[in-house]
């Protein structure tokens, strides 16, 4: 362990071994590894550098904020950014050379005039919804809008350099929604392609539809979860993933108590004989859920345990029964499971989530420590 009490170690070799596994599913179409929310927990800088060792070839944000840090940073591949709230850093994205995604009719208009201010096209993805209703231009909306950039890219205002859409469903194969989905897909691509648009990329599939659905690779895929090595489909076999992040801390104590002891708040968790409780400086300030009380996997001295009673803060309790530890014994809460430790998918069953959830709320009070960089 380093000098502070817990860490998540990231192995950027992992990252780059992911992308390129990922590249090899895409025959022939470019990859983009998704870097948003600080690379889903990993470190986004840290991360954008191993997925462009590994061979990707554009970068994806959510937000400007975090495609300009990309460029503050030195990054000068193509950087997608493509949730534009209201106010966002329009001007600046465009002086940065960042490509913006384009989900509401107004917004070809708002950087028409970044361009104008920065006096310079401004590089543009228009989104379809073809089912997600999320994000997205409407079917209504998407001829007038195509139109719409289609002017603005003859004023030399913006380059169409991309059109995209996001699946629903894609985690889930043979779910009618995903041909659907696709067939709308193919619809925005003519109703552009009739607008005299030609865009640089179109681009589908996201971890799932790049793993599993050959047909929506179009030029570009978006795997996010799948580049960190976490499957989006749990129990998909022969994925070439290996998760990067290990979560683990230092056992700060252990302490005997006898039977019918009520351990942490609420005692929701009672030692049914004497027992030796071990406590794991790790909670919910560091993003451990709540709701792992009495549930969270973990290794602690070579063996699978579970999170006895409430977790805190900043810390939880662990039940070794009569077990001891040796010297410096630490909890691995999540790795990638080579020595017994649980996995972030593990984590996500016992819990009810997916494990995108479990590696991105992983604070910033724990330090990331990196391995392999590139």
């Amino acid at each position: 362990m380093p000098s502070s009490f817990a860490e998540a170690r990231v192995d950027l070799g992992a990252i780059s071994e992911n992308i390129a596994a990922l590249a090899r599913r895409a025959r022939g179409a470019a990859v983009m590894g998704v870097v948003k929310a600080d690379g889903y927990g990993h470190g986004m800088l840290p991360a954008a550098r191993a997925m462009l060792a590994g061979g990707a070839e554009w970068l994806g944000t959510a937000f400007i904020e975090e495609a300009l840090e990309l460029r503050e940073a030195g990054f000068t591949c193509p950087v997608v950014a493509w949730i534009l709230p209201p106010r966002a850093p329009l001007a600046a994205a465009v002086a940065a050379d960042v490509d913006l995604g384009v989900s509401a009719p107004g917004l070809i208009a708002d950087i028409a005039a970044a361009a104008r201010e920065t006096g310079r096209p401004a590089r543009v993805h228009l989104k379809a919804d073809t089912g997600l209703n999320r994000g997205g231009l409407t079917a209504e909306q998407w001829p007038e809008t195509v139109a719409a950039a289609a002017r603005a890219e003859a004023a030399g205002l913006v380059r169409v350099a991309g059109v995209f859409s996001h699946f629903a469903c894609a985690d889930e194969p043979g779910h009618p929604s995903i041909a659907a989905q696709i067939s709308a897909f193919h619809e925005a691509l003519e109703i552009a392609e009739k607008a005299g648009l030609d865009p640089e990329v179109r681009h589908l599939a996201n971890s799932a539809a790049t793993l599993t659905l050959p047909e929506t690779h179009f030029d570009l895929v978006r795997p996010g979860i799948a580049g960190y090595g976490l499957s989006p489909i749990p129990g998909l076999a022969d994925t070439g993933l290996r998760p990067a992040m290990t979560l683990r801390a230092a056992v700060a104590l252990v302490k005997r108590v006898p039977a019918g002891s009520g351990v942490s708040y609420g005692h929701r968790y009672t030692t049914d004989r004497p027992a030796n409780l071990a406590l794991v400086p790790l909670g919910y300030g560091d993003g451990i859920p709540r709701a792992a009380t009495n549930t969270g996997p973990l290794l602690i001295g070579g063996r699978r345990r579970t999170v006895s009673g409430t977790v805190c803060m900043d810390q939880f309790m662990v039940d070794l029964g009569d077990d001891t530890l040796g010297d410096e014994p630490e909890a691995v809460l999540f790795g990638p499971g080579d020595h017994g430790e649980p996995t972030a998918q593990d984590w996500a069953e016992v819990l009810g989530t997916i494990p995108y959830e479990i590696v991105t709320r992983i604070s910033p009070r724990v330090p990331r420590v990196y391995d392999g960089a590139p």
